[in-house]
């Protein structure tokens, strides 16, 4: 298992440093969105790479790899907004939001290995192809909890669906990178 927290370590720092580059070009823009929208351009990347797995091309020059770290570094904004709020302007400066992003990774990074010790490491066995459609599964989920004002009878709330996000597509990246 080392070597999955390892590999994660890898995959969340390169995410880190494209959310860094985009905070340089944007500022925190993206405080102002709603999780409704965010979840949005969330099921917009997982709709771009089931479209490329299933047609096997694209023409646009970016692959899905891009597309996962979009929806890691997506997602981890929503967690984000759901602890600190949405905010009526972009209110973070790079320190902050990178406190925030890295507040985020050790949350979901435990969390990857709580479960990739009682799984056993079953995502290894999985096909990318698998893993987007349960990151679409997912964001189904939130959207029906999102449309019940977050509110769930049984189930797990929206962060644990977000969580599950970063996690899947971290291990499609994985498979992507080392597993060819």
């Amino acid at each position: 298992m080392s070597n999955t927290l390892n590999h994660f370590d890898h995959i969340i720092e390169k995410c880190k440093n494209i959310f860094i580059s985009k905070m340089h070009d944007y500022g925190a823009a993206w405080r102002i969105l709603r999780l409704s929208s965010l979840t949005d351009q969330i099921y917009i990347k997982a709709q771009r790479i089931r479209g490329i797995q299933i047609n096997k091309t694209s023409k646009i020059e970016e692959g899905q790899e891009v597309e996962f770290v979009g929806l890691i570094n997506y997602s981890i904004m929503c967690l984000i907004q759901i602890e600190r709020g949405i905010s009526d302007e972009p209110d973070f400066d790079l320190e902050t939001a990178l406190n925030e992003y890295d507040k985020q990774k050790v949350l979901v990074k435990d969390l990857l290995s709580k479960k990739n010790h009682d799984y056993g490491e079953a995502w290894k066995e999985m096909r990318v192809s698998s893993l987007t459609d349960l990151i679409l599964q997912k964001i189904f989920r939130i959207k029906q909890i999102e449309d019940n004002e977050g509110k769930t009878l049984i189930s797990e709330g929206i962060d644990a669906n977000y969580h599950d996000i970063i996690n899947y597509s971290v291990f499609a990246l994985i498979h992507l990178e080392y597993f060819k």
